[in-house]
């Protein structure tokens, strides 16, 4: 199956795309509690950014075949996020749901920051933060190279970052390299919800402002609401029909969304939920999905 028709075989509406959304929330609180440990703050802000992307018919996935050669590239560089790929791989069939309750696990293929040698689905393990860019920069490059030599256009790279994760200095020899190279199949996503593991980004090192940044280093730049997910999806069709550079999207999201008493708390950054904390929680998304369906019906 070519790449194009594996894109719009992937793609799905706005409303069934929030339903994944909130599937996978509920996936990664029920899997973090039974972890005990883990990064629910990051997973959460990252959610509906990940969905889109995976299902707006700009990304081609093969649920055959994780290993496709005919597959766009994925990066997740904030590893610790891990629980989100996680959630997203049960939705695209690359896992049974049974077991995200191995999270973390002696053994499991769910480890804290995903594995390719174990995690069918995951292109590269990351989690060392800031070497992600780096990697999917090759990555877009590599196959830019294989498309001119054979006369066909390249499979597309995209790259989720954190904004605290940009505070390391070798994404920005990445950035350079990537508009340098024109790699214009290579899309960056940034989960800019301003807080890290010790504060605020803005008060620890502040990358702001990180459009800027980008722009200044040659890279075509959108902005969009992260968890809007018309807004992402119109942010992902204006970037992959963007040519002569890369595009860096800032996606303004809320660390700990869709959980009420998470959003916006530093202290929720890499700390798991209790039992009767993760009960709280999910009836809280449970109630969001009853809305959402009730919508879409």
């Amino acid at each position: 199956m070519s790449t194009e028709t594996l894109r719009s075989a992937c793609a799905r509406t706005d409303d069934e795309i929030a339903l994944i959304a909130n599937s996978m929330r509920h996936d990664i609180i029920a899997m973090l509690e039974a972890a005990g440990s883990g990064h629910p703050g990051g997973s959460l802000s990252a959610t509906d950014a990940m969905a889109t992307l995976f299902f707006s018919g700009v990304l081609a996935w093969d649920p055959q075949d994780s290993s496709s050669a005919d597959r766009d590239r994925f990066v997740l560089s904030k590893g610790h996020a891990a629980p989100a790929l996680y959630a997203l791989l049960v939705q695209q069939g690359f896992l049974p749901h049974d077991e995200i309750v191995t999270l973390r696990h002696m053994g499991s293929r769910l480890q804290g920051h995903p594995d390719s040698n174990l995690c069918p689905g995951v292109e590269v393990g990351t989690g060392s933060l800031g070497q992600g860019t780096s990697i999917a920069a090759g990555m877009a490059l590599g196959l830019k190279l294989d498309a001119a030599a054979a006369g066909t256009d390249p499979q597309r790279v995209f790259v989720l970052t954190g904004d605290g994760e940009l505070q390391e200095g070798q994404n920005w020899e990445a950035v350079m390299f990537a508009a340098h190279n024109k790699l214009d199949n290579l899309v960056l996503m940034l989960d800019n919800n301003n807080l890290q593991i010790d504060g605020h980004v803005t008060d620890v090192c502040s990358i702001e402002s990180a459009a800027e940044k980008f722009r200044a280093f040659g890279w075509n730049v959108l902005a969009c609401d992260g968890h809007s997910i018309p807004a992402i999806r119109e942010a992902l069709t204006q970037a992959v029909e963007h040519t002569g550079a890369p595009t860096a999207i800032v996606c303004k999201t809320v660390k700990g969304k869709g959980v009420s008493f998470m959003e916006d708390q530093v202290g929720w950054h890499g700390n798991a939920p209790s039992a009767e904390q993760a009960a709280v929680a999910l009836a809280e998304i449970d109630a969001a999905r009853e809305q959402l369906a009730a919508k879409e019906a």
